[in-house]
Parts: structure tokens; sequence; C-alpha cells
């Protein structure tokens, strides 16, 4: 574990997932504690016309050529748009690039495909709006961290299939991919911080409900990697989402779509949030800087 990192070890308890609500009242504390310095943006909060509709809040930079429909992670049962300030602000002012952070339903109340949906909702409005917003329709990317990862991989796939809106980039941070829990790192990772074996099963099986898996809830099932937008992938030490992320990625470049894989030595799940230690500024860096090159340059 990186040094800087362990001592904050006991402020990330792999929390019980059981009573969402509770998880989410939790989730709404830790977000809060999270500074938000003050940052050169214009930032508006809207709704885009959906069944139903959608909120969204718009993170605008001065000068931004791309956009980035944002999805929040908390394991599709928690965040809003609120807990996910912290990070769409500082991707904003990070890369130049217009953020759309989504305010998805959550499960269990809405399993899967809800949050979708929703997700493909904003994604076809941000295209359509692009003139609105002062970007180039070709350059808008999907992202987000861990559940909220796992929707921008999947909505990467919707839209290939259905041959709506182009994405030119998918920024995938730590992302929910398999469902399955099989790999090394699910199976044996029981006791790391905030995200654990037993917690990911509990997740998976709040946001799915009683409809079987597919590859548009966890794309890891995907047979067709093809004709995806290029990618970067980043994952942690420590995280049971680990293996099956690395997996993704190289699959991706046996389907000929271009990759850049970052793992992050000595970290776990949400790790970033500790702001204080330097490989989380490392981190938060390279997210901006990833998304420049993807779209905003």
């Amino acid at each position: 574990m990186d040094p800087e990192l362990e001592a904050f070890i006991p402020l990330f308890p792999s929390a019980d997932v059981s009573d969402p609500v509770t998880a989410r009242r939790n989730f709404a504390e830790l977000g809060a504690a999270i500074p938000v310095p003050d940052m050169d943006l214009e930032v508006e909060d809207r709704t885009v016309p959906a069944d139903p509709d959608v909120a969204v809040r718009i993170y605008r930079p001065h000068q931004a050529r791309g956009a980035i429909v944002w999805m929040h992670g908390g394991g599709w049962i928690m965040g809003d748009l609120n807990t996910e300030h912290p990070w769409a602000s500082r991707v904003a002012a990070g890369s130049g690039a217009v953020v759309i952070s989504v305010d998805y339903r959550l499960a269990p109340e809405h399993p899967f495909p809800a949050a979708l949906d929703d997700v493909y909702a904003v994604l076809t409005w941000t295209a359509g709006h692009a003139a609105e917003l002062g970007i180039d329709p070709e350059r808008i990317a999907v992202g987000g961290h861990s559940a909220g990862a796992g929707l921008a991989a999947a909505v990467a796939l919707l839209a290939r299939d259905r041959q709506g809106p182009p994405v030119r980039f998918q920024l995938l941070s730590q992302p929910a991919l398999d469902d399955r829990q099989e790999t090394w790192s699910a199976r044996h990772f029981t006791d790391t911080p905030w995200m654990n074996r037993a917690k990911g099963t509990a997740l998976w099986r709040h946001y799915l409900g009683s409809t079987p898996a597919t590859p548009y809830a966890a794309p890891a099932r995907a047979t067709d990697l093809s004709g995806l937008p290029p990618a970067h992938i980043a994952t942690a030490e420590f995280c049971p989402n680990r293996d099956e992320d690395i997996e993704y990625a190289l699959r991706l470049l046996r389907a000929g779509v271009s990759v850049e894989l970052h793992q992050w030595p000595g970290t776990f799940h949400g790790s970033q949030a500790i702001l204080s230690a330097e490989v989380s500024q490392r981190q938060l860096a390279e997210i901006g800087a990833a998304l420049r090159r993807g779209v905003a340059e």
C-alpha cells in the first residue's frame, strides 16, 4: 500500500450496502468532506427531456472544444450530482472539456436498464445540442469512475450498436465491468478498503435485480469489442475490479481499439479521494491529460 494512503484506510471501510438508504447517507457524508477549490468554470443545472427527464450539471471551462458525458460512482445505488461535484469540477478544470454530469436513476428502486437509458438519453441530447453547448459534436467522450465507468463502457457499446451519437473517447476509471466476479482479484480481494468481493456481489445484485446480465449491463460479457472508441483505462492495485479491467483493455486492443492502460501501484478503489496523497494528485492530473488528448485538444 502506498504509505501516504495507508493512514487513511480506517476512513474507507467496506461499508454495508444491504440497506441502500443508509449507504447513500454515508456516501453523501464522504462526498461532502471532499473540498472543492475555486475554479474558473461556468456551472449550470439543466434537465434533459427524456422518459423520465434526467437532471444534469454542466461544467464549462473557457474556450472548450470537446465534452464528456460523465457518470458518478457509487455502485449504481449511491451518488448524485452533489457527491460528484468535487470530481466533475476537477475533470472540467483539468481537461478543458465541458463536463455533463448525469444524475441517473439509482438501483434497486430502478434496476438495469434504467441508469443506462438515462445515460444514453443524455449522450443523445449532448450531441444534438452541441452548438448550444459550444462544442464540436465530433468531440464527445463518455467516462466516469467505478459503476459510472461501467456505465460509460456500456453506453459506448450501445451507441455503436444503435448507430447512435458518435463517441470519440471513453475514459474508464476502475470500471465495474463483470458481474460474474470470477477473476483472481475479484475472488481474492475480500478485505480491501472500500470495495471487496462481498460488497461488489451485493451491488451487482442491486443493479441487476431479476434481469439476467447482458453486455449492456456488464460490458465484459460483450463478445465483439470492435469499432469502439479509443479508451483510457485506470486500475488500482488493490481493487477487486483490477483484473477484469486489465482483461477488458487487452480485449479492446485485440479488437483493434487503441487503449492506454494505467495501473496505479499501491492504490485501492476510490483512494484518489485522498487528495493530499501524491499518487492521488498524479491520478487526477492523468485523467485531465487523457481527456485533453481524447477530445479537448
